[in-house]
């Protein structure tokens, strides 16, 4: 069968271009992993507490993972994707000699060099590619990095941070469907391909995109750039509307539980967010490319959305946006609150009447 990344060699790159984490003594190091898993139950019985949302399927305990580990887990989960998708659009055909074997290692090396950059960045992580239901993966350098850089009471932020990830374990172990509808979207985005060796050559084009950026601010190149068909428009539509929503949800209940649980939490959020709009011009170009400007519009679109909602129909009435795919918000009503409220739940009695 064709090889389209040379995984070994991207697992390789990766281990060796992501940066070292912040200077710790082993015992320091421990306590951290130890405090980063308590917390996360902690931060369950809150997300539980205020949702209205339990888990319906056995949750595997958190993973706390270094920069290196975090690379490792994602490959293992794009290789469950990315192997079946080859074989499938190849037809299982060998593979076509010395051009393919180079054109796998120029991608695994691209590939690598774009998860080292990830994995220095990613605090935290609902990965759902390499397993059912999915596993919560805490990057610990990172967070401790971070809680330093803003001067943040550390068990203060280690819970905020935990109050976000654990939403997003919840939305996948609360909602039985959503893993599924979540993966049969990315599906149906390769179907609506024009062709098979098309679509491998605009992925295998793409992944050297982001790899070049890493090298060159000054590109005005774009991922959006490989999404060509209306077909594949009108599935990222749909993965968008999803995407905001639950980066939205995950806001909403941290700010929501935070104030209650988390002495500091409006200094933390304050800073945070400082950071987040920070940033030099190459970090900006690298965040456009990789789609991680566009998660923050994410963040901010979705939670007002979710405050939206909540705030006419009560928790409750915004829980049924889980009741099936066909109430998930449309991309156009993640601006409307009021049109979404009325699809789902009907006109609703005007305030005082």
């Amino acid at each position: 069968m064709a090889q389209f990344v040379d995984w070994d060699l991207a697992a390789a790159t990766a281990g060796a271009l992501s940066k070292s984490g912040p200077a710790v003594s082993y015992d320091d190091a421990m306590q951290v992993v130890s405090e980063l898993r308590a917390l996360t139950d902690e931060a369950a019985g809150h997300v539980t507490d205020y949702t209205g949302l339990s888990p319906q399927v056995e949750v595997p305990p958190v993973r706390v993972v270094d920069r290196k580990d975090w690379a490792a887990v994602n490959i293992s989960g794009l290789k469950q994707v990315i192997i079946p998708l080859v074989s499938r659009l190849t037809g299982d055909k060998p593979s076509g000699g010395l051009g393919d074997a180079i054109g796998s290692r120029v991608t695994g090396v691209q590939a690598g060099t774009i998860l080292a950059y990830m994995s220095g960045r990613v605090l935290g992580q609902y990965e759902v590619f390499s397993g059912n239901p999915g596993q919560l993966l805490l990057n610990a350098p990172n967070i401790v990095e971070v809680e330093r850089k803003l001067g943040a009471d550390p068990r203060d932020f280690r819970l905020w941070v935990c109050l976000h990830e654990v939403t997003h374990r919840v939305q996948f172990t609360a909602v039985p469907w959503m893993r599924g509808y979540f993966l049969g979207e990315v599906q149906a985005f390769v179907d609506a391909s024009q062709s098979g060796e098309h679509i491998l050559e605009r992925l295998r084009r793409g992944v050297a995109t982001m790899s070049d950026v890493l090298r060159d601010p000054e590109s005005r190149a774009s991922v959006i750039d490989i999404v060509q068909t209306p077909g594949q428009k009108a599935v990222l539509d749909r993965l968008t509307a999803l995407m905001t929503l639950l980066e939205g949800h995950a806001e909403f209940v941290m700010d929501g539980v935070g104030p209650e649980v988390i002495p500091s939490v409006e200094s933390i959020r304050s800073k945070f967010n400082r950071r987040r709009e920070s940033g030099n011009p190459l970090e900006k170009a690298i965040r456009r490319l990789l789609g991680i400007e566009v998660k923050m519009r994410q963040y901010a679109e979705g939670r007002k959305f979710v405050h939206g909602v909540v705030e006419r129909v009560g928790m409750e009435g915004f829980n049924k946006v889980f009741d099936s795919p066909l109430t998930l918000p449309r991309l156009d009503e993640l601006g409307d609150p009021d049109a979404w409220v009325r699809r789902v739940h009907g006109p609703q009695p005007a305030i005082g009447g």
